[in-house]
């Protein structure tokens, strides 16, 4: 399968390096860059604290974050000629399955079924995968506020769910990248060779990528 890459995503989760990695690829290709804004969610710091009693509140509020933002990637853009965001629009539905409760679900999925086909697919979704050790390591040395008393369980249960859909995504062509071991941000030799395999002409509808050492 050969398509020109216009549109990719990078999907991963929390600590596998999704945004850096989309910072990164914008900046290289002078690309148009779409970061989810997770800071202004308000409900997001009483979610770790409390996530059955938040968890409703925080996932409509990124939901409908989330639905603006892809409704603006439908203007032209005349100085972009590639897109690098650092999540799709599905991925709210792990984290509704994961955290929400059965009434909360129902109205959920009535919303999100109103509105999710008028979301463009990316022409490539690039899934960073890891391990629950390396992302909580990851988690830790970032050191946003929010996190700090992050739930290693969580993390696990988030990391099944996130491997359990993207072994069945069929909306997008997919990289799976094993991250674990990759690095990178220090490593340029990493980077370059990620950035190779990213933008490879003969792309399959599945790909796994396990970086040399």
């Amino acid at each position: 399968m050969t398509k020109e890459l216009r549109y990719i995503a990078i999907e991963g989760v929390i600590g596998a390096g999704k945004t850096t990695l989309a910072k990164m690829l914008a900046e290289k290709y002078s690309s148009r860059l779409i970061l989810e804004k997770f800071d202004e969610n308000p409900f997001l710091t009483r979610f770790y604290e409390n996530k059955k009693g938040y968890a409703f509140h925080t996932q409509i509020f990124f939901l409908l974050s989330r639905y603006k933002q892809q409704q603006d990637l439908q203007q032209v853009d005349l100085f972009h000629n590639i897109i690098v965001s650092d999540y799709i629009f599905e991925k709210d539905k792990i984290f509704a399955y994961l955290n929400l409760q059965d009434d909360e679900l129902k109205l959920y999925e009535t919303l999100i079924t109103s509105i999710e086909k008028n979301i463009t697919p990316p022409d490539l979704v690039i899934y960073l995968q890891s391990s629950t050790e390396r992302l909580m390591k990851n988690i830790f040395i970032r050191g946003r506020s929010f996190e700090n008393n992050m739930d290693e369980n969580y993390i696990k249960n988030l990391n099944d769910a996130y491997n359990h859909y993207f072994f069945r995504y069929k909306s997008s062509p997919v990289l799976i990248v094993n991250s674990t071991e990759i690095d990178f941000v220090n490593n340029q030799k990493h980077f370059n060779n990620l950035c190779e395999e990213i933008f490879r002409s003969d792309r399959a509808s599945v790909e796994y990528y396990n970086p040399q050492k």
